[in-house]
């Protein structure tokens, strides 16, 4: 039963913090830290996200619908550089090349050095720092439509860096799309389309790589995480989209802060280790 309500917490954890942009992985690894948990890993972080995965695919299913239908359609018309969905689905297979790529040269530092406290409150500051300068410079007044190869490109490189924790996935393309001009809602939008290849591609990697030691684990919880990530991940989805159509990413600017420095003096202190 313990493992159960751990799994529950995790899974409600993964959920809303997948989405939003502060770090669903800072968030799995503070946490359990903090109650004096062992790290989950990488490889299970990866597994649960598949139940946030999920969710993106039902909450965007029309969108998805409409972009793979106008790229088979631009296909038979061989216009595919001038249609507006055959182009957003472009973006999203070129943003999703950089992470894929660094994710496989520095697995071993993402999954090992990069999991530290320090790095995760670092990263937690930083991105904050960034987001804060791409809310006040960025236009917010550009559309997904009118998103060019080089946004893509951007975007796609900015994902990369969420293989650093605390950077946070959203986070960072979010931060690059308000860069590049895009209004707040659509930057969330295409920062959530753009996620799907890669957690799918991470999550049945690590799933098939560590499956004898997550199935040896517990099995009822990796279910349960990954059940309870879906349901609320869903509804974070849709929080967020509502919420940025008319306010700033504040809010969150300032909590990635206070929980960076938090982070930082639990570990002067001494209350929570660097190795969690």
């Amino acid at each position: 039963m313990e493992d159960i309500l751990k799994a529950v917490v995790l899974g409600i954890i993964q959920g809303i913090t997948e989405f939003l942009p502060i770090s669903s992985t800072a968030h799995l690894r503070v946490v359990p830290a903090f109650f004096g948990w062992k790290d989950i890993g990488a490889a299970y972080t990866a597994v649960i996200q598949i139940g946030t995965l999920i969710a993106t695919i039902i909450y965007f299913r029309k969108d998805i619908i409409f972009l793979v239908d106008g790229f088979r359609n631009a296909l038979k018309r061989r216009d595919v550089a001038n249609n507006n969905e055959s182009r957003i689905l472009i973006l999203i297979i070129v943003g999703t090349i950089p992470i894929g790529v660094c994710g496989l040269l520095f697995k071993r530092f993402i999954e090992g050095e990069a999991r530290g406290l320090y790095v995760i409150s670092a990263a937690l500051i930083l991105l904050a720092v960034l987001l804060f300068i791409a809310e006040k410079r960025g236009s917010k007044s550009k559309g997904i439509g009118q998103m060019t190869i080089k946004d893509g490109i951007i975007i796609g490189l900015a994902q990369a860096l969420a293989l650093i924790p605390g950077s946070s996935r959203s986070g960072v393309t979010i931060t690059a799309g308000l860069f590049r001009g895009l209004k707040r809602d659509d930057a969330a939008r295409f920062s959530f389309l753009l996620s799907l290849p890669a957690i799918f591609l991470s999550g049945v990697y690590e799933l098939y790589k560590e499956r004898h030691i997550l199935l040896d684990e517990s099995l009822a919880g990796l279910i349960t995480a990954t059940v309870v990530s879906g349901i609320v991940g869903y509804y974070s989805i849709e929080f967020l989209l509502n919420y940025l159509r008319t306010k700033s990413n504040m809010v969150f600017i300032v909590y990635r802060i206070l929980l960076g420095v938090l982070i930082l003096i639990l570990l002067g202190t001494g209350f929570l280790t660097n190795l969690g």
